[in-house]
């Protein structure tokens, strides 16, 4: 027969006494332990729709980096517009399963007028890439969120705070360290920001005006025409897209995987946006992608080669700075 030790079988209330109070202080082991582990797992559903635009950010960087790549092979902006937008156009038919009330025929308008938005963001973004490195373009990009802070500031008649203000000025501090540090064609340069800017500004517009049209549309109704749209004005690129050169296996291989990166993050932040409606945390995830340009792209040219492979480290770390002020800027309008 077996007995228990008597220091356990005699004491073992006293030594279980003793041992409770180190459960029901708030130490390292508080007394809602169970409570902890339930308020983590909470947290853990509660962002894990943060995982679309994180993968987002890294799929846009990705995307942009065969872009580049398409480019220097002597691949037209036309081309690489046209098939972008035609599978942009196949991934987002699929969001009328999503429905929605829909609109009166003369307000078709309005998605055509998003779809012209759009197309002005995507031609500016792929011209700014060719024009200069995905390092320089893709922290710019991040602006998007403080214009569309200023757009929604505008079109409600507030005033502008000075968090906005303070953040404006960092933006502005992170692309004079961005285009400051390049030793090539400064007018190149300049006219790299002046295009990544520019598509800032377009999706800035794009997404004010997505956010005023589409509760009254609903999702299913307002994407679907918007990207059919979006298709049927990409059908006026055929004759200058170039058939030949997508014969070429090398080029294939460029402008396919990059232009579905592309229409893939697109769907992510949509997806993110339009099932949980946490926007702000969604923008603050995805102006990751700043940070992603400077050092993907780097690390891209270093392995494949590229413009950024031969800049020396010191110019590469200023970008990494002019970066994460950019996304700093952006955190701080978004959280305000």
């Amino acid at each position: 027969m077996h007995c228990k030790p008597n220091f356990i079988a005699q004491g073992g209330d006293l030594v279980a006494d003793r041992l409770r109070p180190q459960f029901d202080r708030k130490t390292m082991f508080p007394q809602g332990s169970w409570r902890i582990t339930i308020d983590i797992r909470q947290l853990f559903f509660s962002t894990m729709h943060l995982l679309l635009p994180f993968a987002a950010s890294i799929l846009f960087v990705c995307g942009l980096i065969f872009i580049k790549r398409a480019s220097e092979l002597d691949v037209g902006p036309a081309t690489i517009l046209f098939f972008s937008n035609m599978m942009s156009t196949l991934l987002f038919s699929c969001f009328w399963l999503l429905g929605g009330p829909g609109q009166p025929i003369e307000l078709i308008w309005q998605p055509i007028a998003l779809a012209c938005l759009y197309m002005m963001g995507l031609v500016f973004t792929f011209a700014s890439v060719q024009a200069g490195d995905v390092s320089i373009a893709t922290p710019i990009f991040g602006t998007k969120v403080i214009f569309v802070t200023l757009l929604l500031t505008f079109a409600t008649s507030e005033s502008v705070t000075s968090v906005v203000r303070y953040a404006a000025f960092m933006a502005t501090m992170g692309i004079v360290l961005i285009q400051w540090t390049g030793r090539g064609n400064r007018r190149r340069m300049i006219l790299t920001i002046v295009l990544a800017l520019s598509a800032a500004i377009s999706f800035a517009s794009f997404d004010v005006l997505v956010q005023a049209w589409s509760p009254s549309w609903g999702i299913g109704r307002i994407l679907p025409p918007l990207y059919w749209s979006v298709g049927l004005i990409s059908l006026g690129l055929i004759p200058w897209v170039d058939w030949d050169r997508m014969k070429i296996s090398k080029v294939r291989r460029a402008v396919l995987p990059g232009t579905l990166l592309v229409s893939t993050q697109a769907v992510c932040i949509i997806l993110a946006v339009a099932l949980f409606g946490d926007a702000a945390r969604v923008n603050v995830v995805y102006a990751l992608r700043g940070l992603w340009g400077v050092t993907l792209a780097w690390a891209a040219a270093k392995i494949w080669g590229g413009a950024e492979a031969d800049l020396p480290k010191s110019i590469m770390i200023k970008r990494v700075i002019g970066a994460c002020l950019l996304t700093a800027a952006v955190i701080l309008v978004v959280v305000s």
